[in-house]
C-alpha cells in the first residue's frame, strides 16, 4: 500500500493552494458566496492579498517537494499545521457567531484533513 509521503502531500498542497489562489484572485465571489459572505470592495482587497500568500505557499511546497527530513522541512510542516488549525478554529467561530453560513464548514473540513495529513507526514520523518 502506498503511504502518504511528504512528496505527495507537497504536490497536492501546491495544487490546492494554487487553485485557492486563482479563485481568490479572479473569482472571490465563488468562495465567499459559499460562506454567505458578501463581496465588497474591502473584502475583495483582502481576498486578493490572501491569494498572493496562497500562491507563495503553493510555490514553496512545489519547490520543497523533494526535501529530505530536516529542520527546514519540519518548519514548513509545523507552519502549515499551525495556519490550518487556526483557520479551522476561526471557521467554526465565524459559523457559530453567525458571520458565515454552513458553507464554511467544508473549508474547515479540508483544513482539518490537511492538519492530520501534515501531522502524519511529520511524524514519519521520512
Amino acid at each position: 500500500m502506498n503511504q502518504l509521503s511528504f512528496y505527495r502531500l507537497s504536490v497536492f498542497s501546491s495544487i490546492l493552494f494554487t487553485v485557492l489562489s486563482i479563485i481568490l484572485m479572479f473569482a472571490p465571489v465563488v468562495m465567499l458566496s459559499a460562506w454567505g459572505v458578501e463581496l465588497t470592495d474591502s473584502v475583495g482587497l483582502v481576498a486578493r492579498r490572501i491569494a498572493a500568500l496562497y500562491a507563495g505557499i503553493a510555490v514553496m511546497y512545489f519547490f520543497a517537494r523533494n526535501a529530505e527530513h530536516s529542520a527546514t522541512r519540519t518548519a514548513l510542516i509545523v507552519g502549515t499545521i499551525t495556519a490550518c488549525l487556526i483557520l479551522a478554529l476561526l471557521g467554526v467561530y465565524e459559523f457559530v457567531a453567525g458571520h458565515a453560513s454552513g458553507g464554511i464548514l467544508g473549508s474547515v473540513l479540508i483544513e482539518v484533513v490537511l492538519v492530520l495529513a501534515f501531522l502524519y507526514v511529520g511524524a514519519r520523518k521520512k
